[in-house]
C-alpha cells in the first residue's frame, strides 16, 4: 500500500492489553475519535507500514485495539513504543468553530495591533483549556521567548486556516 501524504501522528503503543494480542495506545489528544474511526493505522516499527485495525475501543484514557497479525501478548509487547499515524482524511468532520491541534501548528500568530508574535509550535492542555505555545522566529523583533496563550474566546479572536493566521488579543509585553 502506498504511504499517504497526509499522515498525522496520533499516539503511541504503550504496551499489551490482555493476553490475546490487543495493544494499548496512548493518544496524543483528549479526543481519540480519529483512532477509533480509522480502519488502517501506520506503525513506524520496524519501518513505516500499514496495519488493519480489527477492533478498537476506549479503555479509561487509552485506546485498546486488536490489530491484524498481532496474535498474542508477546507480539503486542514487541510493539511497545511504536508510534501510530493515521491519514488525515480519517479524522471525524468538525464544525466551523472547531479545530484539530495539528491544524493549528505552524500558523502565524498576530495580535489585534497587527504585531507578529510568532508561530504556533505546539499546544498543551492544562485541564481547563488548551494553550498555544507560540515561538518567535529570528525575524520577530522585540520578542525573545516563547509565549503561552490560552486558546479561549477571550484571547483568540479569529483562526483563519486559509490565511494560516491566528489573531489574538495579546500584547507583546504579556
Amino acid at each position: 500500500m502506498k504511504i499517504p501524504e497526509d499522515l498525522v501522528l496520533v499516539g503511541y503503543i504503550s504496551g499489551a492489553y490482555g493476553l490475546n494480542g490487543w495493544v494499548r495506545i496512548r493518544p496524543y489528544s483528549n479526543d481519540a475519535g480519529a483512532l477509533l474511526h480509522a480502519r488502517t493505522w501506520w506503525l513506524d516499527k520496524p519501518e513505516l507500514h500499514d496495519v488493519e485495525v480489527m477492533q478498537s475501543k476506549m479503555h479509561t484514557d487509552d485506546v485498546v485495539a486488536q490489530l491484524m497479525g498481532v496474535a498474542d501478548r508477546n507480539a503486542a509487547e514487541a510493539l511497545k513504543g511504536t508510534t501510530v499515524q493515521i491519514a488525515r482524511n480519517h479524522f471525524p468532520a468538525l464544525s466551523d468553530d472547531e479545530f484539530y491541534w495539528v491544524d493549528l501548528i505552524g500558523l502565524e500568530v498576530e495580535n489585534l495591533q497587527g504585531e507578529r508574535l510568532g508561530l504556533v509550535r505546539d499546544l498543551m492542555d492544562n485541564g481547563a483549556h488548551p494553550i498555544l505555545r507560540v515561538s518567535p522566529e529570528a525575524t520577530d523583533p522585540g520578542i525573545s521567548q516563547e509565549m503561552l496563550i490560552p486558546f479561549v474566546d477571550q484571547f483568540v479572536k479569529t483562526v483563519d486556516r486559509t490565511a494560516k493566521k491566528i489573531t489574538v488579543d495579546w500584547g507583546l509585553d504579556y
